[in-house]
């Protein structure tokens, strides 16, 4: 049975960058934050192991340790970090109820969302256990480490596409693993993959295992149409086949696209209803980066202390 236990000023869900950002704001600015982790304190970062491209950090850091930094920092100004998952809401009706774990439930004057979103992968026990050992489901994010080297990419998508050409630039060879006779990606997205050098497309072509014990030496792949199986080496392993938000607890109170993107007003971090802020990668299908997650962390921040001095409540 559930109980209402508390009443808070602001209440962020999430801790990547985004979350721990709008801490950071928020805390400062005396709204005595309360920070619920989710089942990943730190988010998709903790699964990165070198960021090198985040502004400040001359010598790279690994991901774990970058959010364990931004943790501290937003508990340094009074940010109340708990773990726990939010399960549901009730945003209807101008109340702002959020219900932790199944049992708790607490009420917030403003809430701010920073759920992030999980990449999607082919469900391999391979690809699990090399992953941060050359398995990466972010090109940009990783893809200068293999400068000069040969990659594969699985995907058959834009953001694929994107990503091997992309990878292109930096890498000497890059193997692209479409799953059938065509790809999904846009007919111009398509056509800059076909005419870069050296893409190489494998059609009809499925992973079965990523080679190597510490790190990835190479890849299995599998032709759909004669079951015949290819050995390739390469050093780095990409999953492009999409990601997914954190959002289902929302649907059918907050406005969202097909995809389950969190919708916000142009400019801002505010979604359509009244003291419910979104940011960082739930909001975002596009850049997913960082530190564009920690920049719209900041908006959210900034928006919900506007929001709260114009209601009385700050």
């Amino acid at each position: 049975m559930s109980e209402t236990i508390e009443h808070v000023k602001c209440l962020i869900i999430g801790s990547g960058p985004a979350g721990y950002t709008a801490a950071i704001y928020a805390a400062r600015a005396d709204m005595s934050p309360v920070l619920y982790t989710g089942l990943q304190p730190g988010g998709q970062l903790t699964i990165t192991n070198d960021v090198e491209n985040y502004p400040g950090y001359p010598e790279g850091i690994q991901g774990p340790a970058m959010m364990e930094d931004f943790k501290k920092q937003a508990e340094r100004f009074g940010t109340d970090v708990r773990f726990g998952l939010a399960t549901a809401v009730d945003f209807q009706n101008g109340k702002h109820k959020v219900t932790i774990d199944n049992k708790t439930e607490i009420t917030a004057d403003s809430v701010i969302i920073s759920t992030g979103a999980s990449a999607k992968w082919l469900g391999l026990e391979s690809e699990q256990r090399l992953n941060g050992f050359g398995v990466s489901a972010c090109a940009v994010c990783d893809g200068f480490f293999y400068k000069g080297q040969e990659v594969a990419i699985v995907g058959a998508g834009d953001t694929a596409a994107e990503e091997a050409t992309y990878l292109a630039k930096l890498c000497k060879k890059v193997t692209m693993i479409v799953r059938r006779d065509e790809m999904r990606a846009s007919k111009v997205m398509q056509h800059r993959v076909e005419s870069t050098e050296n893409i190489e497309i494998l059609w009809n072509s499925e992973t079965v295992e990523v080679l190597g014990e510490k790190g990835v030496e190479g890849v299995r792949v599998k032709n759909n149409q004669t079951g015949e199986e290819t050995d390739i080496p390469v050093t780095g392993f990409f999953v492009a086949i999409g990601h997914k938000p954190n959002t289902d607890i929302f649907k059918g109170q907050l406005d969202m696209d097909n995809t389950g993107y969190l919708q916000v007003k142009p400019g801002s971090s505010k979604t359509n209803i009244e003291g419910v802020f979104a940011c960082g990668d739930a909001a975002d299908k596009v850049y997913r980066q960082a530190v564009t997650a920690a920049g719209t962390g900041c908006m959210a921040a900034l928006d919900a202390e506007r929001y709260l001095s114009a209601k009385g409540l700050h």
